[in-house]
Parts: structure tokens; sequence; C-alpha cells
């Protein structure tokens, strides 16, 4: 059976999402572990758009900082139907 576009997507997100606990669960603080992974998505944001060598001019950085916007609102909206549903229930 073919995955449909956002499986894969899950798939990474269930992968970070498991190693950050395990961080977490090894001492590690929540807020130390976000920020590493915030800090490994910008240096791979960098690399997508720039190349292992290449840097972000000022329009790149918009661009990621827009997409990365774009991801929390979706969180953000999925949290509040899902607060919404249950309440609902």
């Amino acid at each position: 059976m073919a995955k449909t576009d956002s499986e894969p997507l899950q798939e990474c997100l269930q992968r970070f999402i498991k190693l950050a606990n395990t961080m977490k669960d090894e001492g590690i603080q929540p807020n130390v572990v976000a920020s590493g992974l915030m800090s490994a998505s910008g240096v791979y944001a960098t690399y997508v758009m720039g190349g292992n060598e290449g840097s972000l001019n000022a329009d790149g950085v918009d661009k990621v900082t827009a997409a990365y916007k774009h991801q929390l609102e979706q969180i953000q909206q999925g949290k509040k139907q899902r607060n919404e549903q249950r309440a609902d229930s």
C-alpha cells in the first residue's frame, strides 16, 4: 500500500518526539531539548535552502521563518480543534 503525502511527515514527527522524550527522560530539561531541536532544525533548514556550505540571505531567513510560523499555526489550530472536540464530548 502506498503512503499518503502526510504519512512520512507524521513518521518523522513521531521519531523526533520520541527522541526528545528520551532526552527528557535522561534528565535533560525540556526547554533545553526544545532549543536543541529548534537549533538542529534551523541548521537542517539552512542546509536544505543553501546547501552544505551555504548560508541564508535575509530573504532565505524570511522564507524559513514563514515556514516555521505556518507550522506553528497549524499545530495550534489542531490543538484548538481537539480541545473543542473534547469539550463537546
